[in-house]
């Protein structure tokens, strides 16, 4: 698949309140391409930020040709994309990386999100929602973690929170396990911190479901060449950018 560089225009640039962000702009290019899970590097035009930040896809409207991008200002790149408005030009290069398996049909699925790990499972949803019967677990720590849900505005959602502030008090792998004791369900897809994933993983494996895990880690050039993102997998080294971010889990967690 071909990764596009493309100047595109912003059209809103929100805070969801604390750090949380969305962000929206128009494409022509990427738009074409790009799908659940993938990524795209970000870079404000006529600065000094040298590399570009890797951000997840978390909404692709082609009738308007809008993409979506959630994200948290955590450094330099993301604090100064957050200043930017609307009508400013930015530089977006993708679609980047292999995304989920979304060509499937009649399962039941449960897809969980923690923190920020909620970003690329609203086009997760939308597209195996499609044929399919989805419950989507969303775990975060505080209340601002959960105003992207707004914007996700899917019924079947559970939120958990560590503090009990909002949704039940309980993490997001011991919600699975209660579902698990009701339904079968038949796959899981799963982004947000390492440690969630792994502990979903391992309930996954234990009851024999399959399972993907979208990695998070950092990166470079974002297309395979610089090798920062390198990971040991059962199948030899892999890279992050280019083989993942998603990956069956089965290849990564053991």
């Amino acid at each position: 698949m071909a990764a596009f560089l493309e100047d595109v225009k912003i059209i809103e640039n929100i805070c969801l309140g604390s750090r949380y962000y969305l962000l929206k702009v128009k494409s022509e290019k990427i738009i074409k391409e790009i799908k659940a899970g993938q990524f795209c590097m970000i870079k404000p035009l006529d600065n000094a930020l040298i590399l570009r930040r890797p951000i997840s896809i978390h909404n692709i409207d082609k009738e308007n040709g809008v993409l979506e991008f959630y994200y948290e200002t955590v450094g330099k790149g993301t604090k100064e994309l957050s200043t930017l408005k609307a009508g400013d030009i930015i530089n977006i290069q993708g679609p980047l990386g292999e995304g989920f398996s979304i060509n499937i049909k009649d399962k039941k699925i449960a897809i969980i999100g923690g923190g920020m790990g909620i970003a690329p499972l609203k086009e997760l949803i939308k597209q195996v929602n499609k044929e399919n019967k989805v419950v989507f677990i969303a775990g975060g720590r505080d209340k601002y973690a959960f105003e992207i849900l707004k914007n996700i505005n899917f019924k079947n959602t559970i939120v958990v929170s560590d503090d009990g502030s909002i949704g039940e008090k309980k993490n997001t792998v011991e919600k699975l396990k209660e579902i698990l004791e009701k339904e079968n369900i038949n796959m899981i897809f799963t982004c947000g911190p390492h440690i969630m994933m792994e502990k979903v993983a391992e309930v996954a494996h234990k009851n024999n479901i399959y399972c993907e895990v979208s990695l998070e880690e950092r990166m470079g050039c974002g297309t395979g060449a610089c090798m920062g993102c390198s990971i040991e997998t059962t199948k030899g080294m892999k890279k992050v950018c280019k083989d993942g971010p998603v990956f069956n889990s089965k290849e990564v967690i053991k």
